[in-house]
């Protein structure tokens, strides 16, 4: 049997105002040539459908079109939920998808065994994929409860543990000697983020050791964490990361599916995406952010965008004027300028006011701009701590109210 893992396609989102609905076109365009060639019997979509719980029309429209081109390969597809996806929203066509063979699972169902989704070939059970969504606090709190925080930390990792050794063994229990691929949207420790991850859950202490996965599953699909990878275990544990790049920090990743043919082993085979779009970082003096900038040419079929950050000595406001008037003479064929900012060495607090090195508060998520809150509050650590696991609390009750 062939599987296909793949995640976090975030469906609508846009890089410093330039939607990405393109780039995504393009990867599920690539998709299905490399369908077309190399058949597979099941395709792993492991959470972060969307970039935002409330989807526009066009980026549900997209989505739906999606699902379309995808089966005409005669392929099941499996759906989890992740942290950005609404519950509601993914689950709200899951009786019609069921019937055209999709099968979606938003969030954590009241029983574990409604996770179990067996794959058949030729009228014998072979594989069985646990198909387990973003966890959020109200699934957590199920199994357990915790005062101090330290505890609710090692709750939380009891809890996520519990959800995946338990499925387990109800598969284990009702399909005895048949393998299991988990699929889980949620952070690892030891893996590598970039800054398009957002809401890590409370500050990476809810971090998932490989032993917390328990040894019963023979394959775990991951998703959340953007870079490709793989986390150090006897069992293959892969992030098949996005398909896409998302931010200028994952500008050099190679971006990737994964394929498990179980006929030969639970090791995957990482086969890369072709590259749509290329997204430059310029960094240096005027002077050579100028001659940088002549030398960029664009390769690939959509607009290269770029970054850049003028780093000078000395404040200058002259060097801000000449910065800008450069960005706005900028014409290179299909090539977009989209962000920059300034830094000097050695500038006093005045100078810094009026300068453009400050970054804006749109340039951070809530929680980034909460966190940079609580670096200025006289607290101890531990009660910033709390503050953190508060203020995700508050996120998450807002996010639902949204659902």
């Amino acid at each position: 049997m062939r599987i296909l893992h793949t995640a976090d396609w975030h469906i609508g989102k846009r890089l410093h105002k330039t939607d990405l609905a393109k780039d995504f076109d393009l990867f599920i365009n690539w998709l299905c040539e490399y369908l077309d060639k190399n058949p597979v019997d099941v395709l792993l979509i492991s959470g972060d459908v969307f970039d935002f719980s409330n989807p526009s029309s066009e980026s549900r429209n997209q989505y739906y079109k999606t699902l379309i081109k995808l089966k005409k390969f005669d392929l099941k597809i499996i759906i989890t939920g992740g942290n950005h996806d609404s519950p509601s929203v993914l689950e709200a066509p899951k009786e019609i998808l069921n019937q055209l063979d999709i099968h979606v699972i938003g969030q954590m169902p009241d029983e574990f065994k409604n996770c179990l989704i067996p794959i058949s070939s030729e009228n014998n059970i072979e594989i069985i994929i646990a198909a387990i969504p973003y966890l959020r606090s109200r699934n957590l709190q199920r199994q357990f409860d915790a005062e101090s925080h330290d505890n609710k930390q090692e709750a939380i990792k009891e809890s996520i543990s519990y959800h995946f050794q338990e499925t387990a063994r109800l598969a284990k229990e009702k399909y005895p000697e048949i393998p299991i691929v988990g699929m889980g949207h949620l952070f690892a420790t030891g893996a590598s983020i970039s800054e398009s991850e957002r809401d890590i859950q409370i500050g990476n202490l809810a971090g998932l050791e490989a032993s917390h996965f328990g040894n019963s599953y023979d394959y775990i699909a991951l998703g959340h964490i953007h870079k490709p990878q793989r986390i150090h275990a006897e069992t293959p544990i892969f992030y098949s990361g996005s398909p896409i790049a998302l931010s200028f920090s994952e500008r050099k990743n190679e971006k990737r599916v994964l394929l498990i043919d179980t006929r030969k082993s639970f090791e995957p085979e990482s086969i890369a995406i072709l590259k749509f779009r290329d997204l430059v970082l310029i960094k240096g003096t005027l002077a050579e952010i100028e001659e940088k900038l002549e030398a960029i040419e664009n390769e690939f079929q959509l607009k290269t965008l770029i970054e850049i950050e003028m780093q000078e000595n000395e404040f200058s406001a002259t060097l801000n004027y000449d910065l800008e008037q450069l960005i706005e003479n900028f014409d290179k064929p299909n090539c977009e300028i989209v962000k920059h900012k300034v830094s000097f060495k050695n500038m006093t607090k005045v100078e810094r006011g009026v300068s453009s090195t400050e970054s804006q508060v749109s340039d951070f998520t809530p929680k980034q701009v909460f966190l940079k809150k609580l670096q200025g509050v006289d607290e101890t650590e531990q009660t910033k701590l709390e503050l953190m696991s508060a203020f995700e609390e508050i996120l998450e009750e807002l996010n639902r109210t949204e659902e």
